[in-house]
């Protein structure tokens, strides 16, 4: 078989009717009513009862963003957003946001110095909460916390009338999500979006059109993997020790339901791997691998799920081959199989690998066709292959044939400006009324609980058999209590 990159025929044209790219691009994994619903609510198509107020926002209009969760991921989102007006910013740690702004040695970075100057000219909060309470100005706010602050931060926003653009994982649990899309279906006007931005980008696009397209033929098996995590993972919890004096350590850990002290193994970009905070490699890099898959081949939502891992973190000495009572960080490494037993072409196997483990090498895969140890996808067809890199990057296709059969396949998704280096503007430009929005939750949610069910089923400890619909597990109903989970007094969602 031969080895053909596909990068040629990736398109860079544009869709002109709004209507047809909702009907190619935002597809979910629910039920053709109800994905028809979410799609209409996200696009402001439906009235709906209880809907928040919007202010209307013109072209020509600048939009008055706030951002929760200022340094880190939430300081590369505001950047791409210094034309607009940064009226707010919360966070918990104010001397951690100022590292931001400059590089290792301490100088000044360039091309972050527009958006210090916006944060300095912006209102200050500790607490998004009272930030979102006071402030009448904000049209729009960034979600960036880690994921266990996701969901309550962005259904308070939303029920204040915020356009909404949340970091990936959308939530931390099942529940939350569904919560979240049954919001964006009840007040259409206000524009979601995951940070998922691969979705965005043009590669990633033109893989979907490809797959669907038939140039490998049918799709049984995918293989997705990450060399994540790069974070503690596998570990016993550390000793705390004294916090940050900038630190509200407290509010930092908001709605977990754990009374641990600081520890530099936790925040703050720690968090991940620690079980009530984050949701691990799945939920770091799960919304840019899995995404692929899930858009091209709309298997629906998986009906069975098993992991298989190293051990949890804990004391090695009593490992009994359960998770610990108090769970403290997530195994380094997993496999996880999902199986699609309704998918829209007939099932189909998804087999996830993080913690540096890779798929085997198909037999027809050529030398040159590397599979990269970053991360990637591989879809196996029945007439060829096709691999590509995180985010849809660096499409190859394998097999007699697949390069002619590319060709052939006409763009039918719009190409968001600026693609996948554009996803923050696409927000923006969606709030205008400018450009369809790339990664509404009617498209986030789905994808979000596949990835999460992964996690379910690690914690549950034996493969789970799920029904989408019902959003419950039907093999194991202790298990389900995984679907959610407990809040601090005071955080409830």
């Amino acid at each position: 078989m031969a080895e053909h990159s596909i990068r040629p025929f990736v398109a860079k044209g544009r869709t002109t009717d709004r209507r047809e790219h909702f009907m190619t691009d935002t597809r979910t994994s629910l039920t053709r009513r109800d994905w028809m619903r979410g799609a209409a609510a996200t696009a402001g198509l439906l009235a709906a009862p209880g809907q928040a107020s919007a202010r209307r926002i013109a072209p020509s209009d600048r939009v008055n963003v706030a951002i929760i969760g200022a340094g880190g991921m939430g300081a590369q989102n505001m950047t791409k957003l210094t034309g607009e007006n940064i009226v707010a910013v919360a966070d918990v740690d104010f001397g951690y946001v100022a590292k931001a702004f400059v590089d290792d040695k301490g100088l000044a970075r360039p091309e972050r110095q527009l958006l210090k100057q916006a944060y300095d000219r912006a209102a200050k909060f500790a607490d998004y909460r009272r930030m979102l309470d006071s402030r009448k100005d904000i049209d729009a706010v960034v979600i960036a916390t880690p994921d266990h602050h996701h969901a309550i931060a962005a259904k308070t926003a939303m029920e204040h009338g915020l356009h909404v653009y949340v970091q990936k994982p959308l939530t931390y649990t099942v529940r939350e999500g569904r919560k979240l899309l049954d919001l964006a279906r009840r007040n259409p006007k206000l524009v979601t979006q995951m940070g998922n931005q691969g979705h965005s980008g043009d590669d990633g696009r033109r893989v979907v059109e490809l797959i669907r397209g038939g140039v490998i033929g049918r799709v049984r098996e995918v293989h997705a993997w990450t060399n994540r995590p790069v974070w503690p993972q596998g570990e016993a919890r550390p000793a705390a020790v004294p916090k940050p004096a900038a630190l509200d350590w407290d509010l930092w850990l908001g709605p977990a339901a754990v009374d641990w002290g600081y520890n530099p193994d936790y925040a703050h970009f720690n968090w991940r791997g620690w079980v009530p905070f984050g949701i691990g490699s799945l939920g770091d890099m799960g919304a840019h691998l899995i995404d692929f898959p899930v858009w091209a081949l709309e298997p629906g939502l998986p009906t069975r799920i098993e992991t298989r891992h190293s051990r949890w973190g804990g004391d090695a000495d009593i490992w009994d081959g359960k998770p610990p009572a108090d769970l403290g960080s997530y195994p380094l490494a997993n496999i996880t199989t999902y199986q699609f037993g309704h998918a829209k072409g007939g099932p189909i196997t998804m087999t996830w690998y993080d913690g540096g483990l890779m798929p085997p090498t198909p037999a027809a895969m050529p030398a040159t066709a590397r599979m990269n140890p970053d991360g990637g996808v591989l879809y196996i067809g029945e007439r060829g292959m096709l691999m590509h890199d995180t985010y849809g990057e660096k499409p190859v296709l394998v097999g007699e044939g697949t390069a002619a059969r590319a060709a052939a396949v006409p763009v039918s998704l719009a190409r968001v400006q600026g693609g996948r280096e554009g996803h923050e503007m696409n927000w923006i430009r969606a709030i205008r009324g400018e450009e369809a929005i790339s990664s509404p939750f009617a498209v986030a949610v789905p994808l979000n609980e596949t990835m999460i069910l992964g996690m379910v089923a690690m914690r549950a400890d034996q493969p789970i058999e799920y029904d989408g619909a019902a959003g419950q597990i039907t093999n194991l109903a202790d298990a389900n209590r995984f679907l959610d989970r407990e809040y601090r007094e005071g955080w409830a969602l």
